[in-house]
């Protein structure tokens, strides 16, 4: 069986939308979006430097964006088995949403393009980070994060723990790491899935009740615990509360293999997620979509483990 999976905030780089930008329907799928977003996304995707894109109220609705339009090309090319599971991280989960049948592609990158901003805005409230733990025992690293007054935002798995919370804490850590851990710090504006991106979550909530969503059509899985979740009401309120919560990615994928997931294809801009799966669920094949170019490797990862019957309503 293949997954689909989407990737979040920190998979972005310049010029990431370019070649896409070459077939049929995406630029002005892309102009659709840029005004619903009131930011100019094919400046974003195609010109800007790397200081303007990683703008957090720019790259969510822009990861968003390039995720849904090479799955709308993968639809249109190849066939994918409506039973496979599809799974995002972080702001990912709202292109996985929209992949299953949750939301339209339109309000999928409009809801990013609205995550984006007021986390943004939360960020400037107080000072804030992240840094990524590698290594040391999961358990006792996190409750060394709770001794010094931090969140473990995402449970990545393959040995990986994000801390996330006031600066002063992280500083903390990456002095005095726990036992067998590193400690790199990221650059980002705060921390996310924490109790500091509360009005985040507020404002995300008024705008999510104005949305039409529809039940899954594909198994769906949630960054809260890594379930399937299929009830449209459930798969918003959990939307809307990720901004708070930590994403679960171990959990999301000990339910791909729990499932029997033997191949994951993961959207554009690619390459993270699937690192993930290679070092966590060994023998699982896993292909990073970076350009058009790599579909066909898409296709041949469907021959490859088995004829389809349905056609993706990517």
């Amino acid at each position: 069986m293949i997954a689909l999976l989407a990737p979040g905030q920190g998979a972005q780089a310049p010029g990431m939308l370019a070649p896409w930008l070459e077939l049929n329907g995406a630029e002005q799928r892309l102009t659709t979006w840029s005004e619903l977003t009131g930011l100019d996304l094919i400046r974003l995707g195609t010109t800007a430097d790397a200081d303007e894109i990683k703008d957090t109220s720019v790259t969510q609705p822009l990861v968003v964006a390039l995720s849904l339009i090479a799955a709308e090309q993968l639809g249109s090319r190849v066939e994918i088995p409506q039973d496979a599971p599809v799974a995002g991280h972080s702001v990912g989960e709202l292109a996985a949403a929209a992949l299953a049948g949750v939301l339209s592609f339109d309000d999928a990158v409009a809801l990013a393009a609205v995550r984006g901003r007021e986390m943004a805005a939360a960020c400037a409230l107080e000072p804030t980070g992240m840094s990524a733990i590698m290594g040391g025992d999961p358990d006792m690293v996190v409750a060394y994060l709770d001794k010094l007054g931090l969140d473990p935002a995402n449970r990545n798995g393959a040995g990986q723990i994000v801390a996330a919370g006031r600066r002063p804490a992280l500083e903390e850590l990456t002095e005095e790491p726990p036992d067998g851990a590193k400690v790199r710090p990221m650059p980002v504006a705060g921390a996310f899935h924490t109790r500091f991106m509360a009005s985040a979550r507020e404002a995300l909530s008024s705008h999510a009740a104005g949305l039409t969503v529809s039940d899954a059509e594909r198994p769906l899985l949630s960054n809260a615990d890594g379930a399937v979740v299929a009830e449209s009401a459930t798969v918003l309120h959990r939307l809307v509360d990720q901004v708070t919560r930590p994403v679960r990615w171990d959990s999301c994928m000990a339910t791909l293999a729990e499932r029997g997931v033997t191949a994951t294809v993961e959207l554009p801009p690619a390459g993270t997620l699937s690192g993930l799966v290679r070092r966590e669920l060994k023998g699982t094949q896993a292909v990073a979509l970076k350009t058009p170019d790599d579909l066909d490797k898409v296709a041949e990862l469907l021959a490859e483990h088995g004829p389809t019957d349905s056609r993706s309503q990517a």
